[in-house]
């Protein structure tokens, strides 16, 4: 009876393991990277974090904030999952929406296409940082609580921080500057004529202030 050969293995098979096997190594790698930045917070804002980060310090809110945070991260990322700041929206997560806008030295920013490294020295404000010590409301933040500006409100943190940047601009702007200077943000309700409102009477108070 004759000797069964092994089958052999094609040269385009070979390249396809070799493939499958590229593929699997590079997920694998992903996920380690991915696992090495996450942060899980537990009450208190204080969390575990795991290896691949540094530890910086950040002026966030007038209050300088010991954080880690790998080169990639961005400051999105950084302030919602590491500080606990989650009025900061992740929309779009590409610059596109403006729901995670803040302000970086008094001008407003997507803090998704910032890199958290790139902000040391400089002064974030996040929409918790706009009220009082007293928990007074900012203008703007009252002049939405009054106008009921928002359907949903998820948008609403970008537009306040676009808004509050713009005014420290133009503080006395038309309606149509006021919505030039907040077309970088999204509403996917559709309420612009009610969010420009609101925006308009903040605008209005603080300069009766």
């Amino acid at each position: 009876m004759p000797e069964m050969e092994e089958p052999k293995t094609s040269e385009s098979q070979a390249q396809q393991i070799t493939r499958r096997r590229f593929i699997l190594g590079v997920i694998a790698g992903g996920a380690v990277v991915s696992a090495a930045s996450y942060k899980i917070l537990a009450p208190g804002g204080r969390g575990r974090t795991w290896g691949g980060e540094r530890l910086i310090t950040l002026n966030v809110n007038g209050k300088p904030r010991r954080v880690e945070a790998m080169k990639q991260e961005t400051l999105a990322w950084t302030l919602r999952y590491k500080l606990g700041l989650t009025g900061t929206k992740l929309g779009c997560d590409r610059a596109e929406c403006g729901s995670c806008t803040v302000l970086i030295d008094d001008v407003p920013y997507y803090s998704c296409s910032v890199l958290t490294n790139t902000v040391r020295g400089r002064k974030v404000v996040t929409i918790e940082g706009l009220a009082a010590d007293d928990g007074k409301l900012h203008p703007v933040q009252q002049a939405v609580v009054d106008e009921q500006g928002f359907q949903c409100a998820f948008c609403m943190p970008g537009f306040v921080m676009s808004a509050v940047g713009y005014l420290k601009k133009n503080p006395n702007p038309t309606r149509e500057e006021m919505a030039q200077g907040l077309s970088g943000n999204l509403c996917r309700c559709q309420d612009y004529t009610k969010i420009l409102d609101a925006m308009m009477r903040g605008a209005e108070t603080m300069r009766r202030a």
